[in-house]
């Protein structure tokens, strides 16, 4: 079965497809990129906002169409929006050939093998089922995302992420360790540890067991040289975590942590836990405890009955507040959420679409502020792969043309993979040559040069750590990790 799989939304959505495509070649399936080779076409959906859901039904529908142009013998539907809206999408989209809501995942191998697209498994080679723990990348191998929890106890009132994924449960340390090594194994240079709140993970124990015990574990354990924390509630960052990041090397100082608004009484509607003084002083806080920490946050704008004060109360805070980066939504009602009930204050969405806008012009100038402060200083950086002279960032960056010398993709460790904007990384000509096929994953020294909006211009100065698995000898003067933070 020549198989293509498209995996939309989060990145917990993505740890989900790899494990999926695990499963589906360990039983003899064939990925393949170019959709109208497949036989079938496997959409692992998102149903988180509106924008989401539509994309995820045009994809539906455009893989239907390599039923009738393609080789295309099925459409298998999976994942949030079909645990959501199953019935619906079975009544609107013909099209599909079959629907799998999250909780019934574990029967994507029988169902495809009763269809007759997979062999039983006495045809498909010993075993022929992948270890629970296995994966395989979908992009860049260098770059993966580590889920060490399933569910959400938390009780926002926008969202419904409970309700698909249910109540929040730990995965064993053991089982994380070990996922965490077969990354590693797999090439692995930077890890992204991922939940709906890591920092619940372990509460259920009763053992002492929290976030920072379960990363001393996986430094530990594992050699991997980058960690980072995505997705975290002020709550969960105790002191004993803040001096982890603060001493290990391979903990990056980056934190993810949504805030969602900064007027209470918005938080108060939203049923959100922290207020607009305690997010204040966890921040400074933070600040003080983790040398050259970068700080991400989420924001949602529009929420029912968010007068023009409340908004201006939160854009009064992230000008205060500077944070690194900032993602922002718009709200969008759903489907059993008590805000989803709140129709009589209703904010209208080009209301909600304008405040959006201003919410990220005004982060737009923030960012850059951060990043021109980095302007002559070393940093490390990740290389993701070379820069070709389309490159969008290498042309924002060099307006005119870049300067001499050979130029990758990359990021400063501040920048998370595909969110958080990219770090472009040049080597003069002199050493160009010789440098010239730096590995994705392999670590280097860099001093900014130059920075616009959300992106930096950085020149090599060595390597750090070449990608792993790699036996090229280093061109480049390797440098230690040990004042790499300026710890």
């Amino acid at each position: 079965m020549r198989l293509g799989l498209v995996s939309l939304g989060c990145d917990k959505n993505t740890v989900d497809s790899e494990r999926m495509l695990a499963w589906l070649t360990s039983r003899g399936a064939e990925p393949v990129s170019d959709l109208s080779g497949a036989e079938v076409i496997l959409v692992n959906t998102c149903g988180f906002i509106d924008a989401a859901r539509e994309e995820s039904i045009e994809t539906l529908l455009r893989a239907a169409e390599y039923k009738r142009e393609g080789s295309c013998r099925s459409v298998v539907a999976v994942g949030c929006l079909v645990e959501q809206h199953g019935e619906e999408l079975r009544d609107a989209l013909p099209e599909v050939d079959t629907f799998i809501g999250l909780r019934d995942i574990d029967q994507l191998v029988p169902t495809l093998t009763e269809d007759g697209l997979l062999p039983p498994p006495a045809e498909s080679g010993e075993g022929g089922t992948a270890h629970p723990g296995d994966r395989l990348p979908l992009g860049r191998g260098h770059v993966r995302y580590l889920k060490i929890s399933e569910g959400c106890s938390h009780g926002c009132a926008f969202c419904a992420i409970p309700l698909w994924r249910g109540k929040h449960r730990s995965f064993p340390a053991g089982r994380v360790i070990a996922e965490a090594r077969r990354l590693e194994q797999q090439g692995a240079a930077e890890v992204n540890l991922v939940a709906q709140d890591l920092a619940h993970w372990g509460r259920e124990y009763r053992d002492g067991s929290d976030l920072t015990t379960l990363l001393e574990g996986l430094m530990e354990n594992t050699a991997v040289p980058w960690y980072r924390l995505l997705y975290i509630y002020s709550a969960g960052l105790t002191p004993n975590l803040a001096e982890l990041m603060a001493c290990e090397p391979r903990l990056l100082p980056y934190i993810d942590m949504p805030i969602q608004h900064a007027s209470d009484a918005v938080l108060g509607r939203m049923r959100r836990p922290e207020r607009r003084d305690l997010l204040r002083r966890k921040v400074e806080w933070l600040r003080r405890e983790v040398p050259g920490l970068v700080l991400r946050t989420t924001v949602l704008v529009g929420f029912p009955g968010e007068t023009d004060v409340e908004f201006r109360e939160l854009l009064d805070f992230l000008e205060e507040t500077e944070f690194d980066h900032l993602g922002g939504f718009t709200f969008s009602p759903q489907q059993g959420t008590r805000a989803a009930a709140m129709t009589d204050a209703t904010v209208p969405e080009d209301v909600a679409r304008d405040r959006l806008e201003e919410v990220l012009e005004l982060q737009r100038g923030v960012s850059a502020d951060c990043l021109g402060r980095l302007e002559g200083k070393e940093c490390v950086a990740i290389v993701d792969g070379p820069a070709g002279a389309d490159d969008p960032v290498l042309e924002h960056l060099y307006p005119g043309g870049p300067p001499p010398g050979e130029h990758w993709s990359g990021r400063l460790a501040g920048q998370a993979f595909d969110i958080d904007g990219s770090a472009v990384l040049r080597a003069e000509p002199g050493f160009a040559a010789e440098a010239r096929d730096l590995a994705p994953g392999t670590l280097v020294k860099a001093v900014v040069s130059q920075t616009a909006d959300f992106d930096v211009a950085c020149d090599l100065v060595g390597v750090v750590r070449a990608a792993p698995g790699s036996t090229r000898e280093r061109a480049l003067p390797v440098l230690g990790m040990d004042s790499v933070w300026g710890r």
